[in-house]
Formats: C-alpha cells, sequence, structure tokens
C-alpha cells in the first residue's frame, strides 16, 4: 500500500495548480464518492458560473493535469445571534454580516487515495480568495459552508478541524446541512 502524501500551503503549489472553469475546460475523469456532486460538476458548475450564480475552482495535478479536487464560492451574508456578533467583536446593528461561502466541495476519490490534506488545501484557497476580496474587491468577513451532513456524517468534524463553527442563528431548522462559518480575520 501506498503511504498518502501529506499536502499543505508549504507544498501544495508543487503538486498542483487551481484554475477556473471555462467552457473549454475538460471535465473527464473526474469522480467523487458524492453523485450529486460530480452531477454538479459535470451539468451544473459551467451554467451557474455562467448565470453569475457561483464561480466554480478546479484543483489539478500537475504531473497528470487530472482534476483532484474542486469548489464553487459564491457571496453570502449570515445572521449571527449577539452573543456571537459579541464573540467576533461585531458590535453593529446590522442584521447580517457579509461573507464568501464555499457552496460545493468535492475531492475525486483517486486523490482522496494519494494524498491527504486536500480538501484543507481548498479551504486555505478560498480563504486566500476571500483575503483577495477585502483588499481588492470588497469586505466579507466570514467564510462559510452549508456542512453537507445528509451525505457525510463526519463533514462537521472536518470543518471544525479547519476552524469553522456552527452558526447558532442560521441551524434551527435545517436537517440535511449545518450552516458554519470562520472568521477571516480571527
Amino acid at each position: 500500500m501506498n503511504k498518502q502524501q501529506s499536502i499543505n500551503l508549504l507544498n501544495g503549489d508543487s503538486y498542483f495548480w487551481i484554475e477556473q472553469l471555462s467552457s473549454d475546460t475538460p471535465l473527464d475523469g473526474f469522480s467523487c464518492l458524492i453523485d450529486e456532486y460530480n452531477d454538479y460538476l459535470f451539468d451544473d458548475a459551467l451554467r451557474s458560473q455562467n448565470d453569475h450564480i457561483a464561480l466554480t475552482w478546479l484543483l489539478r495535478e500537475r504531473t497528470t493535469g487530472t482534476i483532484a479536487a474542486y469548489m464553487s464560492l459564491i457571496a453570502d451574508a449570515i445572521k449571527l445571534s449577539l452573543s456571537e456578533k459579541e464573540i467576533h467583536n461585531l458590535n453593529y446593528p446590522f442584521k447580517t454580516i457579509p461573507a464568501m461561502k464555499i457552496a460545493k466541495l468535492a475531492v475525486s476519490n483517486p486523490a482522496q487515495s494519494k494524498y491527504k490534506g486536500i480538501g484543507t488545501y481548498m479551504i486555505n484557497s478560498a480563504l486566500a480568495f476571500a483575503r483577495t476580496c477585502n483588499r481588492q474587491l470588497f469586505a466579507c468577513r466570514f467564510l462559510t459552508v452549508d456542512a453537507d451532513i445528509e451525505h457525510n456524517k463526519s463533514v462537521m468534524e472536518f470543518y471544525r478541524k479547519n476552524g469553522f463553527v456552527p452558526n447558532a442563528e442560521m441551524n434551527s431548522k435545517r436537517n440535511k446541512t449545518i450552516s458554519m462559518r470562520k472568521d477571516i480575520f480571527g
């Protein structure tokens, strides 16, 4: 059995590059464990991008060019309870706080076998995009995600390990996903 290569911020760029999905992007060969996520990439991601709903970013292996993972990012705003606002020192009268959301995040089956840490690498890439937005385009305080507990019961632990916490204000009526946030500056 081959040992998994650990991917992190220091070595990730030597194994992968990130590119934005385009109409001439080859998608063949991508397959993850969740059919809904495969279907999104093949059937809906480009349409969502063309309709200005979500931008999809592909993580490609440098040696083979195959897609190891993808994520779709969208603008978001989250409601925080008063106590949640206090935690982040956000004494503002706004009902919502601006955020960038990871709408989809999927890692291919072969990449999961070959590498360790790709999901975390993708989250760190999303954080880098959010920081760039904050410096150059618009403000967003949080990186958010709706953790898909319907398809993966342990996904909340993955996001917690990466610094996300559940949004108390947003989770009262959900049963397939749990809204979570990570303070970009915290």
